[in-house]
């Protein structure tokens, strides 16, 4: 059921929108130290969003002398969808136009069942959200995808551990079973959006957001908006090399930095040092459980193992190689680490900083903050909330 059917009819209007959403309810007056506009000319335009329904008038505003004015506030029947597919689960959540998680699930689910199943997957836990009252209908739908995305067309383009994605219409499957408009990005790129939103990057207007999960990418932020590059691929930083003839990677090249660390590749060296007997605590979780994952190597770097401790200071060390090039290239004013692989927590971020603060130039580095990201899981939808926002919040 489509219900959004108005947009902000200039730049102004769409500005309005988008203050309203990251800053929430504001009085006029307050709107119009935000804006370039006469007081007149703001009325007008705060009017004609008010009759469109996209705005409400909420509550009176604190008194700045003479009559005090509404405090205006996006509408809060205004519902969005953030999906975030990642290589082994799926998040799905519910927001308002604040974007205000009002709901959230997460399932494990392997992309590599393809598109089909997972959509299918992706439906029934919107479905189940919306059955528990917090959406009447949806306004629209972000989706991240672990994968290249051609961004306009909102397709996955041969993505390395998606297969039977490449060319499937993301968008335009979804948005016709939704029933609303729907954009798809890299999910890195919402990550970095989340953060950006109400995260640790809120204040920063150019920074790097490293996810390292099954695989690696970068979202990269500059001046407030993230660059996708021109075909949609920039960030895709786990098929930099970092060791010549190194290790067989799924892009089809070798010695590229998501063969050498990412949860994959941790997982697979955790095993190796547990069938060979270099850390009794990895030896016994792969006997009780039949495999290893990255959280199965943060438990035992925890426990105090020295192999595990190995494993995780190594991969800091090579993605902290690539970090310090990125940031001499860039020059960011903040570096996020999240994704699964954060689990392995200040082990992982102190050889990430070693490494660049070592191997980078000082004036890149002398205030960069290398931190770990804030939301968690809930970075990935709350970015695709300010996707599909920014989308619908722009002139039609």
């Amino acid at each position: 059921m489509r219900r959004m059917t108005a947009r902000p009819a200039n730049v102004h209007q769409a500005r309005l929108l988008r203050l309203l959403r990251d800053a929430g309810p504001h009085s006029r007056a307050q709107l119009g130290d935000q804006v370039d506009l006469s007081r007149s000319k703001l009325a007008v335009e705060i009017d004609r969003l008010l009759e469109t329904g996209l705005v409400v008038a909420d509550g009176l505003a604190a008194s700045r002398g003479g009559r005090r004015s509404h405090n205006i506030r996006l509408a809060p029947n205004l519902r969005f969808l953030g999906v975030d597919i990642g290589a082994t689960s799926v998040d799905v959540a519910v927001t308002n136009a604040e974007l205000e998680v009002l709901g959230h699930l997460n399932q494990p689910m392997d992309v590599r069942e393809g598109p089909v199943a997972v959509f299918e997957r992706v439906l029934a836990m919107a479905a189940k959200l919306r059955a528990g009252g917090i959406a009447e209908g949806l306004d629209g739908a972000g989706v991240g995808v672990p994968g290249p995305v051609r961004y306009p067309e909102g397709v996955p383009v041969a993505p390395p551990i998606m297969p039977g994605w490449d060319g499937f219409p993301v968008r335009e499957a979804l948005s016709r079973e939704l029933g609303c408009p729907v954009m798809v990005d890299n999910d890195v790129n919402l990550m970095a959006m989340g953060e950006q939103h109400a995260g640790v990057a809120r204040s920063v207007g150019d920074f790097l957001c490293i996810k390292i999960g099954t695989g690696i990418g970068c979202g990269i932020v500059a001046g407030g908006e993230v660059h996708r590059g021109t075909t949609g691929s920039a960030g895709d930083i786990g098929h930099i090399r970092v060791e010549a003839d190194g290790r067989a990677c799924a892009c089809g090249n070798r010695g590229c930095l998501e063969a050498h660390f990412s949860g994959a590749a941790l997982a697979r060296d955790a095993e190796e040092a547990a069938r060979t007997g270099r850390s009794p605590e990895l030896t016994a979780r792969l006997e009780a459980a039949g495999r290893l994952t990255a959280a199965d190597v943060a438990a035992a770097a925890a426990a105090g193992d020295s192999t595990a401790l190995d494993l995780i200071r190594e991969g800091g060390g090579r993605v902290g190689q690539v970090i310090a090039g990125l940031v001499s290239f860039f020059n960011p004013g903040l570096v996020v680490i999240g994704g699964g692989v954060t689990g392995l927590g200040h082990t992982l971020l102190a050889s990430v900083r070693t490494q660049v603060y070592r191997q980078s130039l000082p004036l890149a580095t002398g205030n960069l903050p290398i931190v770990l990201g804030e939301l968690g899981p809930a970075a990935g939808v709350i970015g695709a909330g300010r996707l599909i926002s920014d989308h619908l919040f722009s002139p039609a």
